[in-house]
C-alpha cells in the first residue's frame, strides 16, 4: 500500500497568506511526480498554529526521488537568478515531517 508524509509547518498568523500564495503558484509541480498519489494543504482552525502538508506516494523509493529531485531543485533556488539571486523569507517557522504507510484505506460507496 501507500506511504503518507506529513510536513507539520509552524506558520506565525501574519504569515498564513503569504504560505497559501506560495502553495497556490507552485500548483502542479508534483503532481507529475512518479509515484505522486495525492496532495492537500490543511490550514489550522483552532488551537494551533500548525498547517498539515499531507501528501501520499506509492512508495517511499517514489517520494525520496522527488525529494532528491525536482523538489530539492526547486527549494535550492535553481530558478531565474541563479544561485546569486536573493531568496524570499521562509513563511514557516519551523518545519517536522511525518511518515507513515497506510495499512487500511476506505472510500465511498458508489
Amino acid at each position: 500500500m501507500s506511504i503518507v508524509k506529513i510536513n507539520v509547518l509552524t506558520v506565525p498568523a501574519e504569515q498564513r497568506e503569504v504560505l497559501e500564495q506560495r502553495f497556490a503558484s507552485r500548483a502542479g509541480a508534483v503532481e507529475g511526480s512518479d509515484g505522486f498519489e495525492w496532495f492537500e494543504l490543511l490550514r489550522p482552525v483552532e488551537g494551533t498554529d500548525q498547517y498539515l502538508v499531507y501528501t501520499r506516494w506509492r512508495s517511499e523509493e517514489d517520494f525520496q526521488a522527488w525529494m532528491n529531485g525536482s523538489m530539492k531543485a526547486a527549494h535550492q533556488g535553481g530558478g531565474e537568478g541563479g544561485q546569486g539571486a536573493e531568496r524570499p523569507k521562509p513563511a514557516a517557522s519551523g518545519s517536522t515531517l511525518w511518515s507513515f504507510e497506510v495499512v487500511q484505506q476506505a472510500s465511498p460507496k458508489s
